[in-house]
């Protein structure tokens, strides 16, 4: 275990350095290291101290938690249950963990779903969506606004908000932060 969590670690090294487009000797001078050092560790060649860790971290700008969080892809389908409301079902597509705490959620709503302009949600936060298929309207405020296939939104939740299918079903991938996923999602 030991083992592969090195390997794993010498690999998110070598590879953040290169999608920043670094080279050895650029690295080694943001973290304050010898450039043989730094390729004997990307290389297996030695194993990486505590202390080589903080600073390199800091260098490709992650934290020490990402740099040497177990490779544990387990768990890599997700499999969304269904929930249903009247014109809605709503699959939510992330864990309970995923980072940043936001929640995706896959919704496919019909005209059946029905949204009183007089009646609408307000929480903190924001939410944006993409419409994957048909289209939506946003009543947002005292505004409605169309949004068809492949166009996106997003808007400050703390403005009164509903979304409503437009001229037959419609399917929508939304991103909620923590405040969104408890106002919209089935609990």
């Amino acid at each position: 275990m030991e083992q592969e969590l090195d390997a794993v670690v010498r690999q998110r090294i070598r590879g953040l350095r290169m999608a920043k487009g670094w080279t050895l000797d650029a690295l080694a001078a943001r973290c304050y290291l010898s450039p043989s050092t730094l390729s004997r560790i990307e290389t297996g060649h030695r194993r990486v101290a505590l202390d080589q860790l903080v600073p390199i971290a800091r260098a490709l700008g992650t934290t020490l938690d990402q740099l040497v969080e177990p490779a544990n892809d387990e768990d890599v389908v997700i499999r969304p249950e269904p929930h249903t409301a009247p014109g809605m079902i709503i699959w939510k597509l992330s864990r309970d963990s995923t980072p940043g705490g936001v929640t995706v959620a896959k919704m496919r709503i019909t005209e059946e779903h029905v949204v009183d302009p007089a009646n609408l949600g307000v929480h903190p936060g924001r939410e944006w969506f993409t419409v994957l298929s048909g289209a939506v309207r946003i009543h947002l405020g005292e505004r409605t606004i169309d949004v068809p296939t492949g166009e996106a939104a997003e808007f400050s939740t703390m403005i009164p908000h509903g979304m409503a299918a437009l001229g037959g079903p419609a399917e929508v991938l939304s991103i909620f932060d923590h405040d969104g996923e408890r106002a919209h999602m089935p609990g």
